[in-house]
């Protein structure tokens, strides 16, 4: 079994292209520990344990505990990491719309696309006859790229007396908020496209400023070849989803009494959020539509948090998004 009392840390091993808690796992397998009081542990959390660090809990330690030796203090801005996207992870409503999620190592991506005009079903083929082709090749712009995150602005003296876990609740919503952001980001790309001459097509209501139950229908009906299986609306439009009497059923009231969870006939699962523009409800097969593009995961200013204790350090995520199959998203909009 490894040693993990012994491991040698410092702010290089941020440098190294691969994570802090990768390097530690290389230095300290988690697999050496099979069996052991420590097996449920992974190799960051085995050197919390080696400075006695509590982060959870009514006995978390305070932030000074981190800076008690050189070692321990190359350990902060991993636990910074982690909690902001632990916050991330709670909040991420953007799995549930995301058919895949790219990391990438650069600031330029380009995703695949089909032919214009070529289908992807599977045809029927005669004996002797030609096989119908599907043509992949990349996009012709590129995934913008977005910088979102926060800057913490604190000097050591004036937190370092305060208990670790409430600091993470701090950290835990800038995660929140990072995710948020995304969300618009990624709410945008289904409306209005990826730059690629591939917006989602739109329908309106009926009625003006209303919404009824044939509207959504229509809006069903409008997929073919895809699933309407979500639906991210805003909240006005959440409104009226809520107020038309073919929702509101004893089961499904009860449903949205018990789990906030409304019910449709169309098996849909639905979002309520702030990034759709008022008045729209976003349509789409959540296997097929987005692509999630990230450079690496959520990262922080590692010297600034080890040399200077906090003072100013930023807390960064880089991300993007791409249509995969434009067909699989469309949009409904209230008529003016």
């Amino acid at each position: 079994m490894a040693n993990y009392q012994n491991i040698k840390l410092d702010k290089s091993m941020y440098k190294s292209g691969a994570s802090f808690s990768a390097q530690l796992e290389k230095l300290d397998p988690s697999s050496g520990y099979t069996g052991t009081e420590l097996a449920n542990l992974d190799a960051f959390q085995r050197q919390l344990k080696r400075f006695d660090i509590k982060v959870s809990g009514a006995g978390s330690d305070s932030i000074s505990k981190f800076f008690s030796t050189v070692d321990s203090a190359a350990l902060f801005p991993e636990y910074v990491a982690r909690a902001v996207a632990q916050g991330a992870d709670e909040t991420a409503t953007i799995n549930n719309i995301i058919a895949s999620k790219t990391v990438i190592h650069s600031m330029d991506y380009r995703t695949i696309t089909t032919d214009n005009g070529e289908e992807v079903q599977a045809a029927d083929v005669a004996e002797g006859a030609f096989i119908p082709q599907t043509t992949i090749k990349l996009n012709e712009n590129l995934v913008r790229m977005i910088k979102r995150g926060r800057m913490l602005v604190a000097s050591y003296e004036a937190v370092k007396f305060q208990r670790i876990d409430l600091f993470t609740v701090t950290l835990k919503q800038i995660g929140a908020y990072i995710t948020k952001a995304q969300l618009k980001d990624a709410v945008d790309v289904l409306i209005n496209g990826d730059g690629n001459s591939n917006a989602a097509d739109s329908i309106t209501t009926s009625a003006s400023g209303a919404l009824a139950y044939s509207d959504l229908l229509n809006l069903w009906s409008q997929f073919d070849e895809f699933e309407m299986n979500t639906l991210i609306v805003s909240p006005d439009m959440m409104q009226k989803m809520l107020g038309l009497a073919e929702l509101k059923d004893p089961v499904a009231g009860l449903n949205f009494n018990g789990t906030g969870m409304i019910g449709t006939p169309f098996g849909a699962n639905v979002i309520k959020s702030k990034a759709v523009p008022e008045g729209t409800i976003v349509a789409l097969d959540n296997r097929f539509a987005l692509e999630m593009v990230t450079a690496g995961d959520i990262t922080v200013d590692y010297d600034k948090l080890i040399d200077c204790q906090l003072e100013r350090a930023a807390v960064t995520s880089i991300s993007g998004f791409a249509k995969i199959f434009p067909d699989a998203v469309k949009v409904l909009t209230l008529k003016a």
